[in-house]
């Protein structure tokens, strides 16, 4: 039987272009993802250029009655950059800082020595590591003794910033706790809060004890928040923010209010007194606890998607049981997805397109 001879040149133009669309897809597939977002910071001359001996520097500053601000960042962080262009660059806020604080910046990746309030010598990294600091900026307030008065984990809008220089600067912790110092200085509240479908329905009965191992996400907020609507307008719309919440137990409470709730531990009590007992100090407030029931992390702090979407997914991997760093946990991350193709936005949320600046 005579078959009919193979078209050559017809197979050969087709496996040609087979080849060639199979390189071009390993080709953008090897083409890193664009990492956006980052912003340089020049911070302001007025920042105290410091040996970073911390004694020497609280008194120092003491004898000018004034008090210490650690503030902890790192470069190319866009949160670092808020703080200054939309903080600092208002009279009032840069005055009263500069009145009543020296401020000594620090890198959390850096080399400098620092010289701790009880004598010990390391670098800004190893400082960084020993204060357990997450989130940049990270600001560390000391009284004249050098007592840790205030800790804040995060950029905070300018309003909210506003108020903690002025608890400090005014010695408020001598009278009350800045929790209560917050509940005092914010707008009456009215409203209701924004309800998402992730969110679980009362009762809120939160213990392990015979239940499946699920991660656990409570949600801080209060009425009349705006902070709390810019969440749910700008970060948690984002779907993929959503699919990652979904794995949680998450539930929402009002931090002021009597709502019956069993903690992670089957103890029996209200919002109220744990957002007090978590010392909760202002909403909204996102506490991170893994399937056990124990506390990883919080958000505490003004985050757009992608830093949001690391805090959920930090503890739904289980990286933090071998990555204690949550910023270098972040880092990896992101380095991964631009691995894939993926562009990288730490700056985006869902009103901004990708790649605004």
């Amino acid at each position: 039987m005579n078959h009919p001879a193979p078209q050559w040149p017809f197979v050969s133009r087709w496996i040609s272009i087979a080849l060639f669309l199979l390189s071009s897809q390993a080709i953008a597939a090897e083409k890193p993802g664009a990492f956006l977002g980052a912003k340089h910071t020049d911070y302001p001359a007025w920042f105290k250029d410091s040996f970073l001996n911390l004694q020497e520097d609280i008194g120092e500053a003491k004898s000018q009655n004034k008090r210490v601000m650690l503030l902890f960042t790192q470069d190319n962080c866009p949160y670092c950059n808020a703080l200054v262009e939309r903080n600092l660059a208002q009279h009032d806020i840069e005055t009263y800082l500069r009145k009543n604080f020296e401020v000594l910046p620090i890198n959390m990746w850096g080399d400098r020595e620092v010289t701790t309030l009880d004598g010990k010598r390391m670098t800004e990294k190893q400082f960084a590591s020993s204060l357990k600091v997450q989130f940049t900026p990270t600001l560390i307030f000391f009284d004249e003794a050098g007592q840790s008065v205030l800790r804040l984990n995060g950029y905070l809008p300018p309003t909210r910033f506003k108020t903690a220089l002025e608890f400090v600067g005014q010695h408020k912790e001598k009278q009350m706790t800045y929790r209560d110092y917050v509940a005092a200085n914010q707008p009456a509240g009215g409203g209701e809060m924004i309800h998402e479908d992730f969110f679980k329905v009362p009762p809120y009965n939160l213990s392990r004890s015979g239940r499946p191992a699920k991660p656990i996400a409570v949600f801080f907020e209060q009425k009349d928040c705006p902070s709390c609507v810019e969440l749910h307008s700008k970060v948690l719309p984002d779907q993929e923010t959503r699919n990652i919440i979904a794995k949680f137990d998450a539930i929402q409470l009002d931090m002021w209010s009597d709502t019956p709730v069993i903690t992670p531990q089957g103890k029996k009590t209200t919002a109220r007194q744990w957002a007090k007992a978590l010392d909760v100090k202002y909403a909204p407030s996102i506490i991170v606890f893994n399937e056990q029931g124990k506390e990883i992390i919080r958000a505490e702090a003004y985050f757009k998607i992608f830093h949001t979407q690391g805090i959920f997914t930090y503890v739904l991997s289980g990286a933090y049981k071998t990555e204690p760093n949550f910023q270098r946990y972040l880092s990896a991350k992101g380095e991964h997805m631009r691995e894939q193709g993926k562009d990288v936005d730490i700056w985006r949320t869902v009103d901004e397109p990708a790649g605004k600046q």
